[in-house]
């Protein structure tokens, strides 16, 4: 499957959906019909509207859709999102509060490169924005990064992470949502051995896979039962030329889709048979649950083909993060080397990606850091997304995350700021 060819024709299926549902809509909705109404119509253009927008969504990046909040002092504050760092396969983003003093605390919350674009924590962010200044690791979609970029693997990954936190400088509370929790960790670590004055001040490690083993999943089977060359020859693909990225290797996000939406086939179905029944009877709206979910899975990106093949070999067969043996650069990582950065993992009861246990097992690889700046917390009934998203992040780890900033702040952060603090203007960086 390593051709273009194939590339092409998944984007050519996805086309020719897209075209026909926008087809249907357009013969179903034509006036002369509505001369004698047939509920046969309706179903059609609803069937059309829904298929249409599902194709097009998909090779679609979503907006941030973060306009505004409301301060602390009762007024409205735009949103402005501008670039800090920027790089072939991800940028450092900030999202400036304007007319808004600069919060003490300082958040960097790291976005997961597995198929979805950082959108994915628009909520996550949108919580955070009143108490803190936020920022994110905005990753590109591979198939639009020329190949002249080079590769990008895990350890690229991890050399990313910590040129962001160098630039955030030591001020700095990092939150490492799912896939890349091991490699934010082995990112610290580093800086703990080569720049200890850029270590943040706390790490919190949400739902990752430090240690696949510990509490087997789907996921971990599936990485352990497949041969590498396997994954390689049905999962990695060439970029076609319709993109920058043309000749690249990918692990296509049209195929990630295709496996997610596989697993739970049966609901997915029923959810869109449900959705075109409610458009054709003019229930549905443009923001309503159903497109506000589908808008945000349905948008995949193309990850590097380095990228997810080292991540199958090295953190889930490999299990290079859990035995403390990861290597970056030549470079063997030491765990134990934090001894000053808190760390807090937090795990949900019903994860059925990142099982309970496999997140916490990072505490016992600080063989150098106290107990007493140590911390972890489960949430029973939370699943994947609600431990960084939804009601159980909001209601209960959420403010849990707060406390432990502030416990680990060099003096506690206010949440109500009573005396002004020049901003900082951000710098931006362009990559060599």
């Amino acid at each position: 499957m390593r051709y273009m060819l194939t590339y092409d024709l998944m984007e050519t299926t996805r086309n020719m959906n897209q075209w026909l549902g926008a087809t249907a809509l357009s013969m179903a909705s034509y006036p002369i019909f509505s001369m004698a109404p047939n509920p046969a119509f309706q179903w059609m253009a609803a069937w059309g509207e829904v298929t249409e927008r599902t194709f097009q969504r998909m090779v679609t990046k979503p907006d941030w859709g973060i306009e505004s909040i409301t301060g602390q002092d009762g007024r409205d504050h735009l949103i402005k999102i501008e670039t800090v760092v920027e790089k072939p396969f991800g940028d450092l983003i900030h999202f400036d509060v304007q007319g808004r003093d600069e919060m003490d605390r300082r958040v960097l919350l790291v976005a997961p490169m597995s198929g979805h674009y950082a959108t994915l924590l628009r909520s996550t962010v949108k919580s955070m924005l009143p108490d803190c200044e936020v920022y994110v690791t905005d990753w590109h979609n591979a198939r639009d990064i020329p190949v002249s970029a080079g590769k990008f693997d895990i350890e690229d990954y991890t050399l990313y992470l910590m040129d962001f936190m160098r630039e955030l400088g030591s001020d700095l509370h990092v939150i490492a949502i799912c896939q890349p929790a091991p490699l934010t960790l082995a990112a610290t670590a580093y800086l703990a051995e080569l720049d200890p004055d850029a270590q943040p001040r706390s790490l919190t490690l949400i739902g990752g896979p430090i240690d696949p083993n510990a509490a087997p999943t789907e996921v971990t089977d599936f990485g352990h039962r497949v041969a590498m060359g396997q994954l390689e020859e049905t999962m990695i693909q060439r970029v076609g030329f319709k993109y920058k990225g043309v000749g690249r290797m990918v692990y296509p996000g049209l195929l990630q889709l295709a496996s997610f939406m596989s697993m739970n086939a049966d609901r997915h179905s029923k959810a869109f048979l449900n959705q075109i029944s409610r458009v054709a009877q003019g229930d549905a709206s443009d923001r309503d649950p159903h497109n506000k979910f589908y808008d945000e899975y349905l948008a995949v990106m193309d990850m590097p083909a380095e990228f997810y093949l080292s991540t199958v070999e090295r953190i889930f067969k490999a299990g290079e993060i859990a035995q403390n043996e990861f290597v970056v650069a030549g470079h063997k990582v030491d765990i134990g080397a934090i001894t000053r950065v808190a760390v807090k993992t937090v795990e949900g009861g019903k994860d059925d990606i990142s099982a309970p246990g496999q997140c916490v097992a990072a505490l016992d690889l600080l063989t150098g850091l106290p107990d007493h700046m140590k911390a972890s917390y489960l949430e029973p009934e939370a699943g994947h997304y609600g431990i960084f998203a939804g009601r159980s992040w909001r209601n209960n780890i959420r403010p849990l995350v707060l406390d432990f900033i502030d416990a680990n702040s060099e003096a506690p952060a206010k949440r109500a700021r009573t005396a002004p603090k020049k901003a900082r203007k951000a710098r931006k960086i362009a990559a060599e």
